[in-house]
């Protein structure tokens, strides 16, 4: 029964796509989506202190040699990628001005994240009342805010779509060339001979560059700029590179954060994560048309569609979904997977174990959340005064989880 339901529901999403949905970038945005809460919550552990509070771990720290599976998980390169494809056919079709363009995406973006920072500015005292101890809410608070760090940045790459159409139809897959140079010269000075004499906020140069490179790249692909040729020079460049920086240049081998590290490749991007997204986008070039075919079937069409229609929801409410068992859980002490130290292979099993519960709550939340990514319905806009009260909640939120409240 419940199989053929599922079979019956793919086949009316199958024949209701438009014949011109490209499937296979949508596909590569589901795969890039679904690494994300895969990766924060793999990669992701926590410690109780004697207080039984909350506070971040990740297994990364005891098990160096995990360092490869960031690099499959680390898939913002792709993200990136895709959504310049994306933007490059979307502001080449826009039926008004870029200005209004520019708005409507960024209202698609931004309704969801003020909606889970203002939820979370809500719920915060509420869970302080019950017992929950204002280090736990800190950290949990952390959690929620970091993946949102990625909307700030899309929202200026974004912004500076049409210069990169114009770029892209000058030079080609060659215009982001500038954008990888660019960041190889902070990351010489900032690792380099001179590392001691150069400010400290040098590496925050390498923010717009680094993840607007492989938005570059998606611009120029769009603009059917970027060919098998080039996707093979970026696959073979960026895995040569890629290759180079580890094993001469001694980068960090984590694409994420790992606690206690003197060096990140992710904050803010490193060369390493340029190297990693070429070598990605080369490969989602060349195995377009593959994917494509692949998502003709119905069954493996659906999930990747259920999956861009909750874009935002995954991406805000992921992280919640994982707290709303790890909170509960430290009021019973030692729970394992969940609130042990991630030093053992035993956690590692426990919490791939609490992965299927992770995504089960993830599930719920987005019932109930997905109503804040959709658009307002037509003649029924939200309120300043409601606006404005989510906005003040959400500032708030933010301060408290940068530590500034």
């Amino acid at each position: 029964m419940l199989s053929a339901a599922l079979r019956r529901t793919s086949e009316r999403i199958d024949r209701q796509t438009p014949a011109h949905r490209d499937r296979a970038v949508d596909g590569l945005r589901a795969l890039a989506l679904l690494a994300v809460p895969t990766g924060h919550w793999l990669l992701g552990g926590f410690t109780l202190d004697s207080g039984g509070a909350l506070h971040n771990a990740s297994p990364l720290s005891a098990f160096g040699a995990l360092a490869p599976a960031s690099w499959v998980l680390q898939m913002l390169g792709i993200f990136f990628l895709v959504g310049g494809y994306a933007s490059a056919l979307s502001y080449r079709r826009r039926p008004g001005s870029a200005g209004a363009w520019l708005k409507g995406r960024i209202v698609r973006l931004g309704r969801p994240v003020l909606a889970v920072t203002a939820v979370w500015a809500l719920a915060a005292p509420l869970l302080y009342a019950a017992g929950v101890p204002e280090a736990s809410l800190r950290t949990a608070a952390t959690l929620v805010v970091q993946p949102l760090w990625f909307v700030g940045v899309y929202v200026v790459v974004t912004a500076l779509t049409p210069y990169c159409v114009r770029a892209a139809r000058r030079l080609g897959g060659w215009a982001a060339a500038p954008l990888i140079a660019s960041v190889a010269v902070v990351d010489v000075l900032r690792y380099g001979p001179l590392a001691q004499s150069v400010p400290s906020w040098l590496p925050v140069l390498n923010i717009l560059p680094g993840w607007l490179f492989a938005y570059q790249l998606g611009v120029s692909w769009g603009e059917r700029r970027i060919g098998r040729r080039g996707a093979w020079l970026l696959l073979a460049g960026g895995t040569l590179l890629f290759a180079a920086l580890l094993a001469v240049f001694h980068y960090p081998a984590s694409m994420v954060g790992v606690p206690g590290a003197v060096r990140t490749n992710s904050h803010p991007p490193s060369l390493l994560v340029l190297a990693l997204a070429a070598a990605q986008s080369g490969a989602a070039v060349l195995l377009r048309d593959r994917l494509a075919r692949l998502l003709e079937r119905p069954a493996l069409w659906a999930p990747v569609v259920v999956v861009n229609l909750s874009a935002m929801t995954i991406l805000c409410w992921h992280q919640t979904a994982m707290l709303a068992a790890v909170v509960p859980a430290s009021f019973a002490g030692a729970v394992a997977g969940l609130t042990t130290a991630p030093d053992s292979l035993g956690w590692i099993a426990a919490r791939l174990a609490w992965m299927p519960v992770f995504a089960a709550l993830l599930v719920g939340i987005a019932r109930y959340a997905r109503r804040f990514e959709a658009p307002p319905a037509a003649g029924r806009p939200a309120s300043a005064l409601r606006r404005t009260v989510a906005g003040l909640l959400a500032v708030g939120f933010g301060l408290f989880a940068l530590g500034l409240a």
